[in-house]
């Protein structure tokens, strides 16, 4: 499901129980905000009511890496990797499907790299074009899209937002403004997600907001703390691609596959089985199964490769 998507539907969601929505209403002077029994800072990475407060602990540590998040009408069917080495050195996108008859594409180089090629000094419309000239096989002709609303994409460093507490008085942080994981990691919006459902919990569990708050904290905060390491040791992987990029494909395919640190001894073992056709096969069917099993018990269906949305 698109972002968008499933904006519109939490929106409608929203309305129908008596919320008043509303946007393009920016808050730029937080005392002009009503009084309320809660506030629910999610402002993204830079939340203003984060910083206004200035009392949460809040560090934000700057990757390495440059990075642009573009779009192209080029539709990948699954996530895709594609590397391309210049006369600068490696550069490197991670796209994905997002809605239909696109995909999204984040594009990621070293800082060597991006001064190399002249993309710190290149308007936007020039440096996608010379993207697009640099991942042409990838694209296979297709274009990127540069502007979302109006506004081109530009250049940027990653932050990675961490907090040592989620709330003060009665005021509480979710998503990207309590926490940020790399992009590698591809859960943002599930994370956040995960945040509301839990302070939702905790809300009907204490008839206290100040106890429903700490119990917020207290859980999310330690389940947040080794996704925040896996995605910290993601980034990093990505800021030292020059150690792995001289690898054979399968090598690289596997150090790739273990950067989030973690994996057992025998992963290595298994990595190398799955180059075999028979085995690869077995292992999507099996994978495929899964799934079928999964939405079937969650009441979709009827069979495997065709799943119908469960009725409203």
């Amino acid at each position: 499901m698109s972002r968008s998507a499933l904006l519109d539907v939490l929106a409608r969601r929203a309305s129908q129980l008596g919320v008043d929505v509303r946007y393009g209403h920016p808050v730029a002077d937080l005392s002009a905000l009503p009084e309320a029994d809660l506030l629910v800072a999610a402002d993204g990475a830079n939340s203003r009511i984060r910083g206004h407060h200035g009392a949460f602990g809040t560090r934000i540590d700057v990757g390495l890496n440059p990075y642009i998040w573009l779009g192209t009408d080029q539709t990948f069917r699954s996530f895709v990797f594609s590397f391309e080495r210049t006369s600068a050195g490696w550069i490197w996108f991670h796209a994905y499907p997002s809605v239909a008859g696109t995909s999204t594409c984040i594009v990621e180089c070293s800082p060597q790299t991006w001064r190399g090629l002249g993309l710190d000094v290149l308007g936007p419309d020039e440096g996608v074009r010379l993207l697009e000239d640099i991942f042409k096989r990838a694209l296979d002709g297709h274009r990127l899209l540069s502007r979302s609303r109006g506004a081109p994409a530009h250049w940027q460093r990653f932050a990675h937002v961490t907090n040592e507490t989620w709330y003060h008085g009665t005021t509480v942080l979710v998503g990207d403004a309590a926490h940020t994981t790399h992009f590698t990691l591809g859960s943002g919006t599930r994370l956040a997600i995960i945040d509301a459902i839990v302070l939702a919990h905790s809300l009907y569990e204490f008839l206290d907001v100040e106890d429903a708050l700490r119990e917020y904290d207290r859980h999310r905060r330690a389940e947040l703390h080794p996704v925040q390491a896996a995605a910290r040791t993601s980034m990093a992987w990505f800021e030292h691609l020059d150690q792995y990029i001289d690898r054979d494909a399968v090598a690289f395919a596997h150090a790739m596959s273990v950067r989030h640190g973690g994996q057992s001894p025998w992963h290595h073992q298994l990595h190398l089985a799955s180059q075999i056709a028979a085995v690869r096969t077995a292992r999507r069917a099996f994978a495929t199964g899964r799934r079928w099993y999964l939405a079937r018990r969650r009441g979709e269906g009827p069979g495997p490769g065709r799943l119908l949305p469960r009725a409203p």
